[in-house]
């Protein structure tokens, strides 16, 4: 397959599309709520949707359009393009390729795809001389399926942080999506067993903003099939199960400098901060209720964001605890400095919350914001008056707080733009008002026979 029309790199996605038999291309984009949809098309439709794009009926998704502005259009990034490792054992296999959005009546991306939001973020720190790393540590339980195929919240295993079989009975699973992930060409660096019974993390290697989060989508994606091959359902859902601790998405974030260099070190700073990561971390501290409405974004997400379950709810930097929101990790090297935001939890859209993490630091850096001492004592045992004494302030209690954050905080708002801002908003708020008026089964079982 051959045309004049395409780039070295989309030609050589068509190459291999005719090594690899590749059948059905899935065209991946996310909605404003973070879910990844798709829209199956022939493998000899790759050409096309390079050159023409795909087309699809936006009014069906999530926060994208009303129905009278229906038509929307799909361009794969062919940066993307990846064999799916669970399809390969069958006669053909599929790939998919990640995809920009364009609204068809002005042939402009499209202000309401997230990874359009991610992209002006980055361009902002462009403007300013910067590029942006990232690496996310997304967390997730495997549970049990019942009879019927359903979820259950029961764990397959008994194990511990870092516990080794036969109590890390799910080994062998994270084995396979270790290698489900390599195949797709992520480096993974690590993997274990997290505090909780169920509970995992696999770590993949610090790369750029824009790459970070499309293989956040990718590696839930992968996950939860891997585990689906085993009868077993994975969930990133923050808090499954009450009283022990929540999935979070700890990111870590630095700066370069467009010669390479890394933004934020300092070797004559105490910290080997430099004076740009200390405007960038008070950028954050002075957004983070906002933030935390995208980073944070369903009714369950609070329920992880409580004292006492590991879970960072303290607006507060530290270089050595991990009781602060924000972390300064040790780096062994002087590109490895970096900051770690400890409240993002794997539920969250990831474009739109690095996104949100880069505008509020950049905006930091911008208006040259003091950065407040590092508290280095574990604030969970602090009272209210010593918290006080400190300045330091609490994250917001649920998701309705949060949402009235992010309206009050223009410049987070803003950063989304109108149209993302807007949906997102409604969105949460009527999530948040769904929540309110149910009754949950904990108050059943403990005022029905009471009252």
């Amino acid at each position: 397959m051959t045309s004049g029309n395409l780039t070295d790199v989309e030609q050589a996605v068509l190459d291999e599309i005719e090594e690899q038999d590749v059948d059905f291309l899935r065209l991946q984009f996310t909605d404003i709520l973070g879910t990844v949809k798709n829209v199956s098309v022939p493998a000899r439709q790759a050409e096309k949707a390079f050159t023409e794009g795909i087309y699809f009926d936006g009014s069906s998704i999530e926060g994208f359009v009303r129905i009278q502005e229906s038509d929307m259009r799909l361009k794969p990034d062919p940066d993307t393009f990846a064999v799916l490792p669970w399809r390969q054992k069958e006669e053909s296999a599929a790939a998919r390729m990640i995809c920009d959005v364009y609204d068809t009546s002005t042939g402009e991306p499209f202000e309401g795809d997230p990874r359009r939001v991610l992209k002006n973020a980055l361009e902002r720190a462009n403007e300013m001389g910067y590029t942006v790393n990232a690496a996310p540590e997304p967390e997730f339980f495997l549970f049990e399926e019942d009879e019927d195929g359903r979820a259950t919240t029961k764990t397959n295993d008994a194990g511990g942080y870092f516990d080794l079989a036969p109590k890390d009975l799910a080994s062998d699973v994270r084995r396979d999506i270790i290698y489900g992930l390599e195949n797709m060409g992520f480096e993974v660096e690590a993997s274990h067993h997290e505090v909780a019974e169920g509970q995992h993390e696999i770590n993949f290697t610090y790369d750029d903003a824009l790459t970070t989060a499309d293989n956040v989508g990718t590696f839930r994606t992968v996950v939860r099939a891997i585990a689906a091959q085993h009868d077993l359902h994975a969930t990133f859902m923050p808090k499954p199960i009450p009283r022990i601790n929540g999935s979070g998405m700890h990111t870590h974030l630095s700066l370069f400098t467009e010669d390479g260099e890394n933004a934020f070190h300092d070797d004559d700073d105490e910290f080997n901060l430099s004076d740009e990561a200390h405007a960038f971390t008070a950028g954050i501290l002075e957004h983070a209720p906002a933030i935390t409405a995208i980073a944070n974004p369903t009714v369950n997400s609070y329920k992880r964001l409580v004292p006492g379950y590991e879970a960072p709810v303290y607006v507060a930097w530290s270089d050595r605890n991990r009781s602060s929101l924000i972390r300064k990790p040790a780096a062994r090297t002087p590109t490895a400095s970096r900051v770690e935001l400890r409240s993002p939890d794997p539920s969250c859209n990831a474009y739109l919350a690095l996104a949100v993490m880069i505008h509020a630091g950049l905006d930091g850096i911008e208006k040259d914001l003091d950065c407040p001492d590092p508290v280095r004592e574990n604030i969970y045992d602090f009272d209210e008056a010593k918290r006080e004494e400190y300045g330091i302030e609490t994250l917001p209690a649920n998701l309705g707080e949060a949402v009235d954050a992010l309206e009050e905080d223009e410049a987070i708002y803003n950063a989304l733009g109108d149209h993302v801002s807007s949906k997102f908003v409604e969105a949460k708020r009527q999530e948040f008002e769904d929540y309110l008026v149910d009754v949950s089964d904990w108050e059943l079982d403990r005022y029905l026979e009471t009252f």
